[in-house]
Order: C-alpha cells, then structure tokens, then sequence
C-alpha cells in the first residue's frame, strides 16, 4: 500500500498530473490488497469459526479495522473520481481549479463518516473512538489504511498458519495413536492393567482438547518473531504437539517390547526350564557327591548343599500361564526377572558342586603325583630300591583307602618325593603342594 506525498504550495498542472497518476497507481494497489485480504482462506475461516479466548478478542477488532478499511478506501476513491472530474473539465486547469484540487490532493478534505464502535473496536485508532466523522488528508488516509491493514493482514495470517500447521499433524498423529492403541489392546496393554495403556490413555485426551482449543483459539498457539515487523511473522507453537508426539514414541516402543516378548515367549520358556533343569541336576550331583567324600575322605568340613529353590519353579508356571492367556505385558518383566535368576541359580549350583568336590580332587592330585614320581623313578632305574618301595606303598594305603585323611596322605607323599629327589640327586623337594609338585614329575 502506497504513500502520498506531503502538503505543499498551489500545485501546478504537471504536479496535478504527476500526483494523479501516483494515486491512481497507489488506488489499484490498495484495492488489490484489500481484495486479496477479504479473499484469504484464513478471514473466511475466522469469520465461520466459533472463536474463544484471544483470537476471538482479536477478530472482533480485526474485523472492525477491516470495515474501516472499506470506508477509508470509498472515500479515498470518491476523493480520487472528484479530483480527476475536476482536473477533466478542461485542457488547461484554471488557477480556482489547480486550487481545488491542491486541497483536495494535499489538504484535510476527506471526510469519513465512521462507525463509533467500529473505531472503538480498531485497535490502532484508539482515541478517535468518540466522534462519528473524520476529516483526512490523503497522506493520513493512506497511513491509517497501511496500520488498519497490516494489523488485520497479521492477525489473519497468523491464525491460518495455526490452522494449517496444527489441526493436520494432530490429525496424523490421532490416528497413529488409534493404530497404536489397537496394538496394544491386541497384546494386553491395558488402562489400569500397564503403565503404557494409562499414557495411551493420557495422550487421547490431551490430543483432543488441544485440536478443539487450536480450531477454537489459534493464536493462543502462536508464537510472534520478536522484533518482525512483517504481517504473520513467527511460527505455530508445537510445543504441546511435539510432547505427546515424544509421549507416543515411548509407548510405540515399549509395544513393541510385548511384541518382541510375544515372539520369543515359548522360546525363553524353553530355555529358562533348561536352565533351571541343568541347575537341579548340578545341585543333585553336589549332593551325592557330599556323600561320596564323607564316606571317603576323613577330617575334612564338606559344605551343606542346598535344594532348589521353589520359588523359581512356581514364578516360572506363572510365566507359562501368563504366556497361555497372552498377557504378555506381564509376562515381559517376569521372563526378564527370571533369566537372571536362572542364570544365577546355575552359577550357585556349579559353585556348590565345586566346594564339595574341592577334596576329592586333592586327592586326585596327590594320586597323579604319587604316580608321576614312580614312574621317574623307575626311568631311572631306581624302581627296585626298598626304601622307595617301603614309602611309596605307605603313601599308596593312605591315598586309596577309605577314609582318607588327606593332611596324612600329604606328608606320606611329600616323603616319598624328597626320598625319591635325594637319591636322583635332585636336592629337596618344595613343600607340601607347591606349583612345581603339581607339575607332575
């Protein structure tokens, strides 16, 4: 929208030409914008829309500016018909006419008879609300029409950029929380039964109060670009939107956690029972184990096995029942609890089972080395002599009689060895169970 010219002196015929043509320039360009603003899809939206809050505060001052709009642009038009009527009467323009219309182009000759609650409701014209006429010149004309305009065009462009950003995107976002939903009503995950079911829940009734409060009342969800001076400049505030839509993501996966558990249900069942299984077997090998080295080594405290633990079974029927009647999102952190117990029942089995077993493998070790020095000695020829024989059979009672008492057995070894070292010549045997007798020979 265009600007005239100040006042000045008695204008001749080629400024009243000049200025002429200039208005009717800025006439045309006016008219357009006014057409284009009465034409924008967000006026007729706003216009059919039931308003709340501050939009409807704003459109009802918007749509008092835009009448005044009208009745500034009627009256700039006849100003402009009268003055190219004047300036048409003749050729040559009189000196009365070049008068004339140097005061009604520059001069307070525009008279706008005015609403008074339409200039009462323009916000821009605050002031002016009490007399029912107004006398313009066009350059104030002009000015008022650009604030009346700009303030109109800027709240009409900022509510349709709420209308087109917002309502869609809550649309595809409602309906990929309906998908969702299904989804999760299909595998269990219920309001009041899961956590995700309440979210669910909780983001249906979020989505629909902000879509009828941005339909309602954009420009509450308006964010205006601090120091923009041009109509519509900021952007939709999402910050609502992009909550729940993060909120939904969340539930999505945790979804498709059931859904995964759903998949692989019967599978880790499978392997829970094998481990459980592999677990009870091990504590009942210690067990008999524990018989079998009281019966067989004496002077020696065999740990107490355990049996196995009850509560694992009776949690891992109720992961089979759960899994029976597809409560999977139940089944989910039970089958996660009872892998790692499995897993540590196992380990505290093998451990058992280690303890018990730790004196028949001394032993065992003590037999190999017995063994390991006969037979190097008997490389050496020395496996006739009777002093080796005499400690070598001593040690032999000891090791493979019943009970054993291993301290005993160990010294009887220990003697054969150095008897053995001294007439190899090898100097002195190392202590009793040292890295270099556990060697071998």
């Amino acid at each position: 929208m265009g600007v005239t010219d100040p006042a000045g002196p008695v204008m001749d015929r080629d400024e009243v030409d000049r200025a002429l043509a200039r208005l009717g320039a800025e006439h045309e360009a006016i008219e357009t914008s006014l057409l284009a603003l009465q034409d924008h899809a967000g006026r007729r939206l706003l216009e059919g829309a039931e308003l709340t809050g501050v939009t409807r505060e704003r459109w009802t001052a918007a749509e008092a500016s835009i009448t005044l709009l009208w009745a500034y642009f009627d009256a700039y038009t006849d100003a402009l018909r009268s003055a190219r009527e004047i300036r048409s009467r003749r050729r040559w323009s009189s000196r009365d006419d070049l008068v004339e219309l140097t005061e009604l182009l520059r001069g307070e000759s525009v008279t706008v008879a005015g609403s008074a609650t339409a200039t009462a409701n323009a916000p821009t014209l605050q002031g002016a609300s009490s007399k029912l006429s107004e006398q313009f010149s066009l350059v104030t004309l002009v000015d008022r029409m650009n604030e009346l305009y700009a303030t109109s065009l800027d709240m009409v462009v900022a509510a349709d950029a709420v209308w087109s950003a917002l309502p869609a995107r809550i649309d595809l976002l409602a309906a990929e929380l309906q998908r969702t939903r299904r989804l999760a009503h299909s595998v269990g995950v219920r309001p009041g039964e899961h956590p995700a079911g309440d979210d669910l829940e909780r983001i249906t009734r979020t989505l629909t109060n902000l879509r009828a409060e941005v339909i309602s009342d954009p420009l509450a969800y308006w964010l205006p670009t601090q120091g923009s001076s041009a109509p519509g400049g900021g952007r939709p505030d999402t910050t609502v939107y992009d909550r729940e839509a993060r909120a939904l993501e969340d539930v999505r996966r945790e979804i498709d956690a059931v859904l995964t558990v759903r998949q692989d249900a019967e599978q880790r069942l499978v392997k829970l029972r094998d481990v459980l299984s592999r677990a009870d077997r091990t504590l009942a090998e210690a067990r008999t184990a524990r018989g079998e080295v009281l019966a067989k080594i004496a002077a020696t405290e065999v740990p107490v096995v355990s049996g196995p633990p009850t509560v694992l079974q009776e949690q891992l029927a109720t992961a089979a029942e759960y899994r029976r009647h597809a409560q999977w999102h139940r089944l989910s952190p039970l089958l996660e609890s009872l892998e790692q117990k499995a897993d540590d029942e196992l380990l505290r089995a093998r451990e058992s089972l280690t303890a018990v077993t730790a004196p028949l493998a001394v032993r065992a070790e003590l037999r190999g080395r017995l063994d390991a020095y006969k037979a190097k000695v008997a490389r050496h020829g020395l496996a006739e002599d009777s002093f080796l024989i005499e400690r070598y059979d001593a040690a032999r009672r000891m090791l493979w009689s019943a009970p054993c008492d291993l301290r005993v057995a160990e010294q009887a070894v220990l003697r054969y060895q150095q008897a053995a070292a001294e007439l190899l010549g090898g100097g002195r045997v190392p202590g009793p169970r040292g890295p270099e007798d556990r060697g071998g020979a």
